[in-house]
């Protein structure tokens, strides 16, 4: 599959560059999507969730009243799930959300997202990039060149870049990752993928391993 390479004003270079089948022309797994992005979901979960029980909250331990005799039910304590202000019953307590993949199964993941965003014809391809100041005006005038304003992408560059990525971080609806930080989540989540030539390369050089 071959794309256009745009400039960071939007307009077409001359240049086109092919996609690798191997990483954008697979046949989707819908499941290994599913498990994936279930995963990354599951570990941003901070799991401090936590509610006292009977033996963890204040109040007196004294007998409200006597066994027998009354015509009610037996009362311990104050304490009691039963009462307002009580424990509660087999409440939230922290734990961890997170589980294991196979790193074949999360690769075949991130195949599959790549694929669809290609089959929808929602992949743009910039040549490579640099602000020699991260000022935020710029980014605001890539974001607008592409027309992308308003909607949601993602910027995939070919490795750190602490300008364009400080440039970014106030543009809502934008998100900047290098090649090596993409996920399967991330590219369903944006409407737009936007690669850059050596996001390209290094995917070519590493993904379809």
């Amino acid at each position: 599959m071959e794309v256009k390479v745009l400039n960071i004003e939007g307009k077409e270079t001359g240049k086109k560059i092919s996609l690798p089948e191997a990483i954008f022309g697979i046949e989707p797994n819908d499941h290994a999507i599913y498990l994936d992005v279930k995963q990354y979901l599951a570990n941003q979960r901070q799991g401090t969730h936590k509610a006292k029980q009977r033996n963890e909250v204040s109040g007196s331990t004294k007998k409200l009243h006597r066994q027998k005799g009354t015509g009610g039910a037996r009362k311990g304590s104050i304490k009691s799930p039963v009462f307002r202000g009580g424990g509660r019953v087999f409440g939230p307590q922290p734990r961890d959300y997170s589980f294991k993949l196979n790193k074949k199964l999360k690769a075949v993941a991130r195949q599959s997202a790549l694929s669809y965003k290609a089959k929808e014809n929602m992949i743009v391809v910039l040549e490579d990039f640099n602000f020699e100041t991260p000022k935020t005006k710029q980014f605001v005038s890539l974001v607008n060149n592409l027309k992308l304003d308003g909607k949601k992408s993602l910027i995939v560059l070919g490795a750190q870049n602490a300008n364009v990525y400080l440039a970014s971080r106030n543009i809502q609806k934008t998100k900047v990752v290098p090649v090596s930080g993409i996920n399967t989540y991330d590219v369903l989540n944006a409407g737009t993928l936007v690669l850059t030539t050596g996001a390209v390369k290094f995917m070519e050089e590493s993904f379809s391993k």
